[in-house]
């Protein structure tokens, strides 16, 4: 009877245990999964000088795009994610067109859909300055999935000389490019 007793305890001490270590793993595995990819761009002027950086957040429906730059010329300029991660000066044309992997026109106003790469225009106050936040929908930063920034010769955020019109195909009229940053995870 004492040794069945015994058989009973510990075969229930060792089912808790076991019981335990699976919710650790199913929690580990849940937190694992849940860890936001992230990507940065050090964002560089022609001569290569440091102008500040672009963080890359990913979200339920895009990345979110965070800049934060300095020593630009005041106004506008148009900004987009570029289809190749070069950013070899003087006028960065190793980063490539657009990312436009859907093989659409050019602008967030196109009726005919836009370059997954077209953001809206960075605003640069009088001092040189822009901080600004932005969602990029429909691209990821997941590694070999569809539309990643993050897959083949990578990708970089260019910042162009002039404002975007949002509409003429392929680039906006938005000039020469005067900054670049690849972007990495």
């Amino acid at each position: 009877m004492k040794l069945t007793t015994l058989f009973i305890i510990s075969l229930g001490v060792f089912l808790v245990g076991c019981a335990d270590k699976d919710e650790k793993a199913e929690q580990q595995s849940v937190s694992d999964s849940s860890v936001a990819l992230t990507a940065t761009a050090k964002v560089m002027s022609s001569d290569n000088k440091s102008l500040g950086e672009a963080k890359f957040e990913e979200q339920a429906d895009g990345v979110k795009v965070t800049v934060t730059v300095s020593g630009l010329p005041a106004g506008k300029h148009g900004m987009h994610i570029h289809e190749v991660g070069k950013c070899e000066g003087p006028d960065f044309g190793t980063a490539g067109g657009h990312f436009n992997p859907t093989q659409k026109e050019h602008g967030k106003d196109n009726p005919h859909g836009h370059h997954l790469g077209d953001l809206p225009n960075l605003e640069v106050a009088e001092d040189g300055t822009a901080t600004m936040s932005v969602l990029a929908e429909g691209v990821t930063l997941q590694k070999d999935a569809e539309h990643s920034l993050m897959d083949g010769e990578g990708t970089a955020l260019v910042i162009h000389e002039n404002e975007d019109d949002h509409m003429t195909d392929p680039t906006g009229e938005s000039g020469g490019r005067i900054a670049c940053g690849v972007i990495q995870s």
